[in-house]
């Protein structure tokens, strides 16, 4: 069964890492998709490539999330080539880690503009659609440690943390109209981004998983399939865990 036939996804900064997975699990469940990235890279273009190939169509967008203007933009021109968008993953993000005593204004500023005001950015520009339709599923990327903080995280634990409380604001704006706002928080997940880290941390952070592995982008990618399909239909304004029982 094919949980997303028929259906059309924007999904913002999905070339790689989670965002790609999220974006293989709709096509092979039916839904035409609609990827997102700052530049449409040779990463897009293969990730676009793979979606095509279970028979959906595929667009890559250069599209800075971060910016409202570009939001519009965005939203604007994926109605003119998909003609409706159904499900919206507000997935963009980046980190710049540090301890609040070395950490800079512009690293916070930038964490705060890329994480956060993208999900303002794209949610205000999608609502007219969405709320038009009466029918939509936003999907908000937060993380484990916008759920407990994190040492060397405050910027990017504040933006995981205000995204969650503006999803469950939007979840109660726009349910009357049938349009659904939930988050997924991510813990340790393999991505370029957690390889980077050192073997000490990596084994450390392992040990503080129940489930003593690391998570999988498909395993994130399995709950957004969830969350955007008929199977969550009274699902809205809630935050899943995929974190293998690190924040309990």
């Amino acid at each position: 069964m094919k949980l997303l036939e028929n259906k059309k996804a924007l999904i913002t900064g999905a070339s790689r890492g989670i965002g790609r997975a999220i974006a293989i699990a709709f096509a092979q469940h039916g839904a035409d998709v609609a990827i997102s990235d700052l530049k449409v890279d040779d990463d897009a273009l293969n990730t676009v490539k793979e979606i095509e190939h279970y028979g959906v169509k595929a667009k890559a967008y250069a599209s800075d999330a971060s910016m409202f203007e570009a939001g519009e933009i965005l939203i604007n021109d994926v109605m003119n080539d998909f003609g409706r968008i159904d499900v919206l993953v507000n997935n963009a993000g980046i980190t710049r880690d540090n301890l609040l005593l070395r950490m800079s204004e512009q690293d916070w500023d930038l964490v705060i503009k890329v994480n956060l005001k993208s999900i303002f950015n794209l949610t205000k520009a999608v609502q007219r659609v969405m709320l038009k339709q009466h029918s939509g599923s936003i999907i908000n990327m937060s993380s484990v440690v916008g759920l407990t903080g994190n040492v060397g995280q405050s910027n990017y634990s504040a933006s995981k943390a205000g995204l969650i409380g503006f999803t469950k604001s939007i979840a109660q704006e726009f349910g009357l109209r049938g349009v659904r706002c939930n988050a997924i928080a991510p813990g340790f997940i393999e991505t370029a981004m957690t390889n980077k880290l050192s073997e000490e941390i990596r084994d450390n952070w392992i040990k503080s998983i129940p489930l003593r592995r690391p998570g999988k982008p498909d395993d994130v990618a399995n709950i957004a399939l969830f969350l955007a399909s008929d199977l969550s239909s009274y699902v809205t304004g809630q935050v899943i865990s995929v974190d293998g029982g690190m924040h309990m």
